[in-house]
């Protein structure tokens, strides 16, 4: 390499480490949303599948605690860390793809600068291992068209196995690859080998398990993750209003403009070779196609995304170095390039200062207020202080969020469980009958709902408390502590999940 191309290299990795050390103090005082929480509660106990997704997320969480204890940084390690390998996943990719390491270096820091990589890390869900596991199933298959060897149809098959084992929206690499080798007369040849076939059997060896716990199971993660995606019970087109805004934001503008312009670049005007051209475009429609249309019928998180990121990011650093744009364009293009990774930092920073104390809003609520753990810490001292004073052995919650962040926050060793949807927990076992043999304390911010589940159920049912969680001076939640003994019958309500009803 030239002394200028290992002053890029160098700068890069430079700007990419210090983009994930600034994530890792942001983990380490942010508290955790529920839906971390409740993967906490997973990782505690491993397993090949759970109600709601495969393992990986667990893997992640599990990994990061055994490093940094149990603390929001531990839980958030692992998937900040994975932002360095699928930097270099998308920094070779980009370079093999498109010849040049200033291409190769902008898609790097442009997947950095986004709050999909940004967020979408920090906030360990299973969109974390998706990202990475998406970012080499592409690089894989640069290599397969750089070198035309079939081994690397097998490194293939393992990402797109670790990406199955991520999330289930893994199955549209398959259709996206066959789509790449059918438009591309010289990658036909790879269907008369064995090695797609071989690589597509070692990412169905590594799912199994996954299918195996399924079957066991009532088929219960499938049919609530993928028949759930499937059924139309009517049109709401409103739901596609919301989903241009909410990838503007996790993309971050600037990013955006420069991922459509380099698409319809790379649709439109023939920039890198024909294969090239292909493969960014099947790897990115073909999971965008399915999500606009499910936004025809149905909500799509912003998250869900995640795996179009890589080519996404790769044709707005086509945009930006390689495409002959007019005048107009073209400074459009510069400035986006320019500025893309200042914006992107500013809007992490704004919103990790919004969601932990939110003071950009002037205290008031936000779309981070009900999800982000803010309080929690507080609230699980005052909610112990009253599980102390009234001798109780077990605190109950309703809801699956609320459950796993109390076991977070509460002193190791309490029990603490949600007291219907069992099929949640089915990993982690019954409790401990002792525990729920004594007093018990019901959570809730439904005031009169604890009288309506448990008249049955116990035979003495007393307010002892009501607490609120904070943050600032705004109220989020005012949550009613009830105190249940004289237990009569069974503590839980074990109806199956709507999934298995007939």
């Amino acid at each position: 390499m030239s002394p200028a191309d290992v002053r890029l290299v160098r700068n890069t990795s430079l700007i990419i480490m210090a983009l994930v050390a600034l994530r890792m103090v942001a983990a380490a005082f942010t508290p955790l949303t529920f839906d971390e929480a409740y993967y906490w509660m997973w990782s505690r106990h491993l397993a090949f599948g759970y109600y709601d997704h495969p393992p990986m997320v667990a893997l992640v969480i599990r990994a990061g605690t055994m490093i940094a204890g149990r603390t929001e940084l531990g839980v958030r390690l692992v998937s900040i860390l994975l932002a360095l390998p699928m930097s270099f996943a998308v920094y070779r990719t980009a370079a093999i793809l498109f010849g040049g390491r200033q291409v190769a270096a902008t898609a790097a820091i442009l997947l950095n600068a986004t709050l999909m990589t940004a967020i979408g890390t920090l906030i360990v869900t299973p969109d974390s291992p998706s990202l990475a596991a998406a970012s080499f199933v592409l690089f894989f298959l640069a290599k397969v068209l750089e070198t035309g060897q079939g081994a690397w149809w097998l490194a293939t098959g393992v990402a797109v196995g670790c990406a199955l084992l991520s999330k289930y929206t893994a199955l549209f690499f398959g259709p996206a690859i066959l789509i790449w080798l059918i438009l591309v007369p010289k990658q036909r040849r790879w269907l008369l080998t064995p090695w797609p076939y071989l690589g597509a059997v070692i990412a169905f060896a590594m799912f199994s398990p996954v299918i195996i716990w399924n079957a066991e199971h009532h088929w219960v993660s499938f049919l609530k993750q993928i028949s759930g995606r499937i059924r139309i019970e009517d049109f709401r087109p409103a739901f596609m209003g919301e989903l241009i805004p909410t990838q503007i934001a996790f993309a971050t503008p600037l990013v955006f403009i420069l991922g459509a312009m380099g698409l319809h670049a790379l649709a439109r005007r023939k920039v890198g070779a024909m294969p090239v051209r292909v493969l960014i475009n099947a790897m990115f429609w073909t999971i965008t196609g399915y999500f606009i249309w499910h936004s025809l019928h149905a909500r799509v998180e912003a998250d869900w995304f995640a795996p179009v990121y890589p080519p996404l990011v790769i044709a707005a650093a086509v945009a930006a170095h390689l495409v002959r744009w007019e005048r107009g364009s073209q400074r459009l293009a510069d400035f986006c390039r320019r500025w893309a990774p200042a914006v992107g930092i500013l809007m992490f920073v704004g919103l990790i200062v919004q969601a932990n104390t939110g003071v950009l809003t002037g205290y008031r609520r936000d779309a981070t207020v009900r999800s982000v753990g803010v309080g929690w810490r507080e609230l699980a001292d005052e909610i112990e202080a009253v599980r102390q004073r009234t001798a109780a052995t077990c605190v109950l919650v309703p809801d699956y969020g609320t459950t796993s962040w109390l076991a977070f926050y509460l002193p190791p060793g309490t029990c603490v469980e949600q007291q219907s949807q069992r099929i949640r927990w089915v990993n982690m076992g019954e409790p401990d009958p002792v525990k729920l043999a004594g007093p018990l304390l019901y959570l809730d911010e439904i005031k009169p709902r604890a009288q309506a589940i448990f008249k049955d159920r116990f035979g003495q049912i007393e307010e002892v408390a009501e607490l609120s969680r904070k943050r600032g001076p705004l109220i989020i939640e005012t949550y009613t502590v009830t105190l249940l003994s004289d237990r009569k019958g069974d503590v839980f309500d074990r109806s199956p999940p709507p999934e298995l009803l007939p």
